[in-house]
């Protein structure tokens, strides 16, 4: 079974892109979540995990490496994990495959996939040190940036205002599992069960 495998980190992004020739693969599975959530753990994720725990004989597709994961550790442990079991993973874009056609490990895509790993969790941290550097230079404006007051309903109330957050609480409410909230939703998992026990707590 071939099976492509997509992953945008909002609701609101759409995987065309990473949908190139689809009808050639008998299976699209789709992420919408974090690149730094571990794959076995996202819903997409699960689901091939069910696929290799059955025993069925898949090869794994997928655009590029960042899309398989933003964390290095788990892009190698996920790797490690299906090349144990004999399933090539393909990153189509980057034209690379971690098992050969005689069935080895394929040392070269490692490599490759090891360095350019190592700069989407570069670029992922970059983006991290850009945001609290904004959030230290408001602070510093004294205007901008003043932190969450807790223990206020004002902020309960803002936080669950908040577009996506709004609209996972709703799915909660129509009687969502919270999984399935959070991917609807476009937010971490975490999230949702602050959402559900505080939107519980104003209604």
């Amino acid at each position: 079974m071939n099976i492509l495998y997509t992953r945008v980190s909002t609701i609101d992004q759409k995987t065309d892109r990473q949908r190139v020739n689809e009808n050639e693969y008998d299976l699209v599975i789709e992420d919408k979540c974090s690149g730094s959530i571990p794959f076995f753990e996202r819903t997409g994720g699960k689901e091939v995990l069910t696929y290799i725990n059955n025993d069925i004989n898949i090869n794994l597709y997928v655009w590029t490496i960042d899309r398989l994961g933003r964390d290095l550790r788990d892009i190698l442990n996920t790797i490690h994990f299906c090349s144990e079991r004999n399933i090539p993973i393909t990153f189509i874009n980057q034209g690379l495959k971690t098992i050969d056609e005689n069935g080895k490990e394929n040392p070269i895509a490692k490599l490759i996939i090891s360095i350019l790993g190592t700069v989407g969790e570069i670029e992922r941290v970059r983006i991290k040190e850009n945001q609290r550097e904004g959030v230290r230079l408001a602070k510093l404006k004294g205007n901008v940036y003043n932190g969450r007051k807790s223990g206020t309903k004002e902020d309960v109330l803002k936080f669950l205002e908040k577009p996506k957050n709004k609209k996972a609480l709703d799915y909660i409410r129509r009687g969502y599992k919270l999984s399935e909230a959070a991917k609807l939703a476009g937010v971490h998992i975490n999230t949702v069960t602050k959402i559900k026990k505080l939107g519980l707590q104003t209604v």
